[in-house]
C-alpha cells in the first residue's frame, strides 16, 4: 500500500546515500587533507619535533621545502627524482623509508598523491603551525583568558562566545546565517539537555512568551530537570566507558555486578552540578578522599569498570590508556612498547603512570538488607597491595619485565606540575567493613531466626501423635534435637566472635582485656565445629540408611547411591574426628573473625594523581572537558580528535573560545551547568541550520565543512534519544529514576529510559546498536552511519508500531476532525506545525488509506514476526490515523535535531 511505499522508498534512499558517502569528494591533492596526515603517519617520528634525523623535518610544508643536511628533498620540475619521493618509493631495504620494521611502505595511491603534490610546487597554508619544540604545542600551554574582541555594535552579542565567533567570521569573510526559529531552538534545547522533545503544551507556552529572557529561563528550567542528569550522564558514560558486568551466565569476565551504582552517582552528581574536578577526584580516588562514605565510593566504579578476569595486564593497560584519553586527551598507550612516535612521552612515562594504579583492586561490600553479594552490594576500588612493584616490559612483552629498574609512580613529565603522593591512613569502616552495626544486627537476627525455626520444628515433633506416626518420626526427632543444638551453638559462637572483634578494634582496648574474650570466642567456635560436624555425621548416616532401604530402584542405581552415601559419611566422620581434637595452647587464642580485614593504609597515589589532573595549571583537563561538552551541543568538537590533543592535533580554529570556556569552567568551580548556559545562550548556538541559497553558496565556498560553525549542524539524534522519544510522544515513557540495570532484551516492551538498560559487551539492545549506540569498550565520540536497517528498525519494530497506535488513540480523543488530528500529530511528534502542502498530502492519505482498509478483500495479510501489544484498530479511519502517526515517527525530522 501507499504507506509501505513511503517507508521502503525512505529505506532505499538511505541505502543509496550510504553508498554515495564512500565516494571521494575530490581527486585533487590537498595538503591538509592528503599530505600532512600521510607525512605524520609515515615520517615525523624520525623527522619531526621529537627527532630530526639528517636535520630534516617533515611536519610542516615550509620545513619540507627547507630540506635537511643533504640539501633540498623535493624537486617540482622532476618529482620522481626528489630525494623524498625516491626514498619512500625505493625497493632497496637499505634505503627505503620508513625503514624496514618501522612502518608499512607507501601504497601506490599514496605515492601518487605525494608525487602530484611535489609537482604542484608543494603548496601548503601560509599560516601552518611550526613548533620550535614539543613544549610549545598549543595544548601544553596553560589556558589563559583571551582578550574579548570588540565587535561592531550592529551584531547582537549575548556573551563573549559571540564576540570571538563574529571576529572569526569577519576574519574569514563569512556571513552569519539567521537565528533559528523559536520552535526549532526549543526542540534543540530540550533534546540537548534532557533528551526528550517538548510537549505541545510546552511548545505553546514558550512560543507565547515574548519576554527577552524567555530562552534563558527555559534553559535554566531544563538544567534543573532531573532528566538532565540522565541525558548528560549517558554522554559522560560514553567517555568514561561505562559497562555493566559482562560474562557467561553468572560468571563475571569484565566490569562487575552492581556497577550500576556508579551510573547513579554520575546522574546524581550532574544534577547537583558537582564540580567536574571533584567528579574526577572521586572517580579516581573516592576510597582515599572519602573512605567512609558509600555515596562517594560508588564513584570508583570508574576503576572497577576496567576489571578483566583473565589478565591483570589487560586490566591495568585499559586503566592507564583510557584515564589518559578521557581526562587528558593523551594517547599514552602508544608508549607501552616504545617511546611515543609523535608525542613527548617516553616508555618510562607509561610505566610510571601504571605504577599509580598498580596497587589497586576491587571488592564488593555488603549493604543493609541483603547479605547475598550476588543480589546486592557496593562494588568499589581500594589499594590491595600497597607495596606491589611495577616493572617496565621490554618491548611491551609482559614475559620480559625489567626487574632491575622498578618504576616509581608519576604522571607524564610533559606537564610540569608537582606530584607528591602521601599515604592515607584509613578508618575502621574502610579496613574492616564488616564491623558495622547493621551487619552485626542482621547476622545475629538471622542466626536467632534459624534457632527459632529449629525449636519450632522440634516442638511440633514432640506433640502427641498416633503410634504409627510416632515410629516414623523417631529418626526425625533425633535430627531435630541435634539441629537445635547446632543453631544454639552457632549463635553463641557468632556473638562471642563479634564481641572479640569489637573489643579488638576499640581504641581503648588493651591486650589483657582482650584475652578472656578471645579465649571465649576460640572455645565456643571450637565447640560449634564439634556440634556442626556431629550434625553432619547424623545427616549422612540417615542418607546411607535411606539408600540401603530404598525400594523400586534398579540394582545399579541403588548400588551407586549407597556408594555415594558411604563416601559422604566417611568424609563427615573424618571432619568430626578432626574437630573433636582438643585445641593446643596456640589455637586457644585464635578464632575466625566475623569478616575480612583489608590494608590499614592506601598509597595516596591515585588521590595525588587526581589532584594533579585537576590542578589549575594543568593545560589539558579543562580544555578536554569543554571540548566534549561542545561536541554534544554542536555535533562537532572544537578539537577534532577528542582524545588526542598531542602534536598531531593542529591549533583549533576557535582556540580563543576553547580557552575562554576552559578558564570559565575552572574559575566557576568547574560547573558544567555554567558552561551549558554560556554555550546555549550564545547566538552562535542559536543559529539556524540552513539559510538562503546565496548565503549558503558564499559560505560553503570559503568553509565547506563548517569548521567555523557559521551555521548549526543538523545531526541525527543519539540512539537512546530516538528510542525514548518514541515512548515519550505517546505518553508511555516510564520516567522512574534509578535502580539496577534492566535486561537489554526487554527494551522493546519495558518503557524505562534507555540509560537504565544493561549496557555491556554482547549485552546491548539491538535497536540502540542499529542507531550507533556507544560501544562499551571505547566511545569518546559516537559514529553516525546511514544504513537501511535504521529505517527498517522504526518501520518494523513492535515498539514503534505499538506506540503509534497508542498515540493515534490519544490524539483522536480530542481532535474534532482529520485536520485537527494531523496538526496535533505534527506538534506531538515533530514539535512543529505542518505546512499547507503537508496538510494536503496527509488529508489525502487519510481518505485514500481509509478507503483501502475498508475493502478487506484486497488487503494482504502481513506475515512478519513483529507482534505489537496494542492491536490495530478495527475502524478503517482510526487505523489510517495509526498508519499516519507511524509514518511521522519514521520522518527524518523525528530522528534529526536541526
Amino acid at each position: 500500500g501507499f504507506i509501505m511505499w513511503i517507508l521502503l522508498s525512505r529505506a532505499c534512499m538511505l541505502f543509496c546515500l550510504a553508498l554515495l558517502s564512500t565516494t571521494p569528494v575530490s581527486a585533487q591533492v590537498d595538503y591538509t587533507r592528503d599530505i600532512k596526515p600521510l607525512l605524520a603517519q609515515k615520517c615525523t617520528h624520525c623527522h619531526g619535533p621529537l627527532k630530526q634525523e639528517a636535520e630534516l623535518r617533515l611536519d610542516a610544508g615550509s620545513l619540507v621545502k627547507k630540506g635537511g643536511e643533504s640539501g633540498l628533498v623535493i624537486n617540482p620540475q622532476d618529482p620522481e627524482s626528489s630525494l623524498l619521493y625516491e626514498l619512500v618509493a625505493s625497493e632497496d631495504v637499505d634505503l627505503q623509508m620508513p625503514p624496514l620494521g618501522e612502518g608499512e611502505k607507501l601504497k601506490p595511491e599514496q605515492l601518487k598523491l605525494l608525487k602530484d603534490w611535489i609537482a604542484a610546487g608543494a603548496p601548503h597554508p601560509a599560516s601552518e603551525d611550526v613548533l620550535a619544540s614539543p613544549e610549545e604545542h598549543w595544548a601544553y600551554q596553560i589556558p589563559v583568558r583571551p582578550e574579548v574582541p570588540q565587535i561592531d555594535s550592529s551584531q547582537q552579542i549575548n556573551n563573549p562566545i559571540d564576540a570571538f565567533f563574529f571576529a572569526k567570521l569577519k576574519q574569514k569573510n563569512l556571513k552569519p546565517v539567521p537565528q533559528a526559529e523559536r520552535a526549532v531552538l526549543l526542540r534543540r534545547a530540550y533534546l540537548d539537555l534532557i533528551g526528550l522533545p517538548p510537549t505541545p503544551e510546552e511548545q505553546q507556552k514558550f512560543l507565547a512568551d515574548s519576554s527577552p529572557d524567555a530562552t534563558n529561563r527555559m534553559i535554566n528550567r531544563l538544567l534543573e530537570n532531573p532528566a538532565y542528569g540522565e541525558r548528560w550522564g549517558r554522554h559522560w558514560m560514553d567517555v568514561w566507558r561505562y559497562s555493566d558486568w559482562d560474562g557467561y551466565k553468572q560468571q563475571v569476565r569484565g566490569s562487575q555486578r552492581h556497577i550500576w551504582r556508579w551510573r547513579e552517582w554520575i546522574i546524581e552528581s550532574l544534577n547537583q552540578d558537582k564540580g567536574y574536578d571533584q567528579m574526577v577526584v572521586e572517580m579516581l580516588a573516592g576510597d582515599e578522599v572519602a573512605p567512609e562514605h558509600d555515596d562517594t565510593l560508588r564513584a570508583t566504579g570508574y576503576l572497577v569498570r576496567s576489571f578483566h578476569k583473565s589478565n591483570r595486564n589487560i586490566w591495568l593497560d585499559a586503566t592507564v590508556e583510557h584515564t589518559a584519553k578521557a581526562f587528558l586527551g593523551m594517547t599514552i598507550n602508544c608508549a607501552r612498547c616504545h617511546d611515543h612516535k609523535y608525542d613527548p612521552i617516553a616508555q618510562t612515562d607509561y610505566y610510571a603512570m601504571r605504577a599509580i594504579f598498580e596497587p589497586h583492586n576491587v571488592r564488593t561490600e555488603r549493604l543493609p538488607g541483603e547479605s547475598n553479594l550476588m543480589k546486592q552490594g557496593l562494588v568499589r576500588a581500594y589499594d590491595a597491595k600497597p607495596e606491589e612493584p611495577t616493572y617496565l616490559y621490554v618491548s611491551g612483552d609482559e614475559r620480559n619485565p625489567d626487574k632491575e629498574n622498578p618504576s616509581s609512580p608519576a604522571p607524564p613529565k610533559i606537564i610540569k606540575i608537582p606530584y607528591n603522593p602521601e599515604p592515607v591512613t584509613l578508618p575502621l569502616k574502610a579496613t574492616f567493613p564488616t564491623l558495622t552495626e547493621f551487619v552485626r544486627n542482621e547476622d545475629v537476627a538471622k542466626s536467632e531466626k534459624a534457632l527459632q525455626t529449629s525449636q519450632e520444628k522440634l516442638k511440633k515433633l514432640l506433640q502427641p501423635k498416633d503410634q504409627a506416626a510416632e515410629t516414623e518420626q523417631i529418626a526425625d526427632l533425633e535430627i531435630a534435637k541435634q539441629k537445635v543444638l547446632a543453631a544454639q551453638s552457632k549463635l553463641a559462637s557468632l556473638k562471642a566472635r563479634w564481641s572479640a572483634d569489637l573489643a579488638k578494634f576499640e581504641t581503648t582496648a588493651n591486650k589483657e582485656a582482650l584475652k578472656p574474650l578471645t579465649a571465649q570466642a576460640s572455645d565456643l567456635e571450637h565447640q560449634d565445629n564439634i556440634i556442626q560436624t556431629r550434625l553432619t555425621v547424623l545427616l549422612k548416616t540417615r542418607e546411607l540408611e535411606a539408600a540401603n532401604a530404598s525400594a523400586g530402584k534398579e540394582a545399579a542405581k541403588k548400588k551407586a547411591a549407597i556408594t555415594k552415601a558411604k563416601k559422604a559419611l566417611k568424609e563427615a566422620k573424618e571432619k568430626s574426628d578432626k574437630a573433636n581434637k582438643p585445641l593446643d595452647e596456640a589455637a586457644k587464642s585464635k578464632y575466625t573473625s566475623v569478616g575480612k580485614q583489608y590494608p590499614t593504609t592506601s598509597t595516596g597515589r591515585r588521590s595525588a594523581f587526581a589532584r594533579w589532573i585537576t590542578h589549575r595549571n594543568n593545560p589539558l583537563t579543562a580544555r578536554v572537558a569543554v571540548n566534549h561538552i561542545w561536541l554534544r551541543h554542536f555535533g562537532e568538537p572544537l578539537v577534532e580528535n577528542v582524545f588526542d590533543f598531542g602534536l598531531r592535533s593542529s591549533t583549533p580554529a576557535h582556540l580563543e573560545i576553547l580557552d575562554w570556556l576552559a578558564v570559565e569552567l575552572i574559575e566557576n568551580n568547574w560547573s558544567m551547568k555554567h558552561v551549558h548556559r554560556l554555550i546555549m545562550t550564545s547566538r552562535m548556538y542559536q543559529l539556524a541550520s540552513t539559510a538562503n541559497h546565496d548565503l549558503l553558496k558564499h559560505n560553503k565556498g570559503i568553509d565547506p565543512d563548517n569548521l567555523i560553525f557559521w551555521r548549526a549542524n543538523a545531526r541525527r539524534l543519539d540512539a537512546e534519544v530516538i528510542r525514548d522519544s518514541v515512548f515519550y510522544v505517546s505518553g508511555s515513557l516510564d520516567q522512574t529514576r534509578g535502580g539496577p540495570d534492566i535486561d537489554f532484551r526487554e527494551g522493546e516492551t519495558t518503557s524505562r529510559r534507555s540509560i537504565y538498560f544493561r549496557h555491556a559487551y554482547e549485552k546491548q539492545m539491538t535497536m540502540l546498536v542499529t542507531f550507533d549506540a556507544a560501544g562499551p569498550n571505547e566511545c569518546y565520540r559516537r559514529s553516525e552511519s546511514i544504513i537501511p536497517q535504521q529505517a527498517l528498525a522504526l518501520t518494523n519494530s513492535a515498539l514503534a508500531i505499538n506506540q503509534s497506535r497508542l498515540l493515534a488513540k490519544q490524539l483522536s480523543k480530542t481532535a474534532i476532525n482529520n485536520e485537527e488530528f494531523i496538526h496535533a500529530a505534527y506538534e506531538n511528534i515533530l514539535c512543529r506545525s505542518c505546512s499547507s502542502d503537508e496538510l494536503s498530502i496527509c488529508l489525502e492519505f487519510l481518505v485514500s488509506q481509509e478507503r483501502r482498509l475498508k475493502d478487506k478483500e484486497k488487503l494482504v495479510k502481513l506475515t512478519g514476526k513483529t507482534k505489537a501489544i496494542t492491536p490495530a484498530s478495527t475502524n478503517p479511519l482510526q487505523r489510517a490515523k495509526e498508519n499516519l502517526v507511524h509514518v511521522l515517527i519514521n520522518h527524518n525530522d523525528f530522528v534529526t535535531v536541526h
